[in-house]
């Protein structure tokens, strides 16, 4: 059966997300009929390069989407806000990798791996949950099934890529400064709206994105919600530190978590084995467990230094890797697009 081909839309092309996004569509061979790339007015009239051919990117606008199946957004929630309804109006499919849409409850939050007969279910907006969400619950995902969970602590190890190019390039120039004996001058981290920066390089920030009310940031409230919603389970305790470190790319976590069950741990290897978009790397006599510098442009969730907790039988640590921007972000989108345009095909 031929693949039926789309329009495609990507909203934030020029951007880091954007650039991988579209890298997906050209390394994976998506349907694609015609692809549109837009941007802020600061980008437009930039050119890409898609499958040999240069295409030049607009400014995205709500008349943007005439004839458009499918709306990859990455460029803020203030954008995904603005015109996704937009888009919607013209009849596209918007998958939104922001923070807009999340927790809609009209909304699916979707990662394929974990909940993907949510797709269908959409009103014309799907949304793509928090990078370093989507990698832990592609983990556990198999071990909530077999077993049941009841209590998540994760606490997180992220790279400075998720705050933006301008966070990579501080990082580096900080870390010439610091090299060179002068001081790090901070002006991006940990959040660039907030008056108080803090250097980054040879360091680790205990704060990404905004305190709430409650004590916790905005991405840690992110994880706590998201992850109850994607596993349709309000019961799950989860509680989360977020913290950012000086390393480009790729994410890493420390989850403990609390099964309902007993479990055999030949069992647990087997099913994360088994598990779709998940390598397993615990060989711990040959010092082998997932890291970033290994995660980094690859599109699997990494799991590893498995081991029974000495205080809960119940009790399994976990350390989890992913590329932040790729099933963080890019590669879980694309996901979605495919499986909506596999079903068109039918």
């Amino acid at each position: 059966m031929s693949k039926t081909k789309l329009n495609v839309a990507v909203v934030g092309a020029t951007g880091a997300v954007g650039e991988q996004i579209i890298g997906l569509l050209e390394k994976r061979d998506f349907p694609i009929d015609k692809l549109k790339l837009l941007s802020s007015a600061r980008s437009a009239g930039s050119r890409v390069t898609f499958k040999g051919q240069e295409i030049t990117v607009e400014e995205a606008g709500p008349d943007s989407f005439e004839g458009i199946d499918i709306a990859l957004f990455s460029a803020g929630g203030d954008v995904s806000k603005e015109l996704a309804p937009h888009a919607v109006r013209y009849g596209a499919v918007c998958i939104d990798n922001t923070n807009a849409f999340r927790m809609d409850p009209n909304t699916p939050l979707v990662v394929p791996e974990v909940n993907e007969s949510k797709i269908n279910e959409h009103q014309g907006v799907i949304a793509n949950p928090n990078c370093s969400t989507i990698q832990m619950v592609a983990a556990l995902k198999p071990l909530y099934d077999r077993y049941g969970i009841s209590r998540i602590i994760v606490s997180t190890y992220q790279a400075v890529s998720g705050a933006g190019a301008r966070a990579i390039d501080e990082m580096k120039r900080q870390t010439k400064e610091v090299l060179e004996g002068n001081d790090a001058n901070p002006d991006i981290l940990p959040v660039g709206s907030l008056p108080v920066k803090h250097q980054i390089a040879f360091n680790a920030i205990p704060q990404i994105d905004k305190f709430q009310d409650n004590g916790y940031t905005l991405e840690e409230m992110k994880m706590i919600r998201e992850t109850k919603k994607i596993l349709d389970d309000e019961s799950v305790l989860v509680t989360a530190t977020c913290v950012r470190i000086p390393v480009v790319y790729g994410h890493s976590e420390s989850v403990y978590v609390e099964l309902k069950e007993d479990y055999n741990m030949d069992d647990i290897r087997s099913l994360l084995s088994d598990a779709p978009g998940i390598t397993l790397v615990d060989d711990p006599a040959n010092q082998l467990y997932p890291l970033a510098t290994d995660a980094a442009g690859k599109n699997d969730v990494f799991v590893g230094r498995l081991r029974r907790d000495l205080t809960n039988e119940r009790g399994l640590n976990l350390w989890i890797v992913s590329d932040n921007l790729l099933k963080g972000a890019a590669w879980n989108a694309v996901q979605i697009a495919e499986i909506i345009a596999a079903n068109k095909s039918k």
